[in-house]
């Protein structure tokens, strides 16, 4: 394998680090967004009140974003496993 190999690698699974996480931080970013919205607009400044719908937005995101993001998880590490052959010299 030679460096280009190895920057590939690198990059495929920073691809699929942002690739599975995206559902649920972009659902947390705007259901968190709404919340600051809302607190802005009624004066209500309870801090407790910005997480209940951020946790809600990430179990709905897992809910619905869960079999892509077990997929992709699965076709990175069987195209990760299958670059073992390719090592050496």
């Amino acid at each position: 394998m030679g460096i280009d190999d190895f920057l590939h690698f690198g990059r495929v699974g920073i691809e699929t680090a942002v690739w599975v996480s995206a559902p649920v931080l972009v659902l947390g970013l705007v259901s968190g967004l709404a919340v600051s919205i809302f607190q802005a607009a009624t004066q209500i400044n309870d801090a407790a009140l910005a997480f209940i719908p951020k946790i809600a937005a990430a179990v709905v995101a897992l809910i619905v974003f869960g079999h892509f993001m077990i997929n992709r998880i699965a076709a990175f590490t069987t195209w990760a496993f299958e670059q073992i052959a390719n090592v050496g010299p």
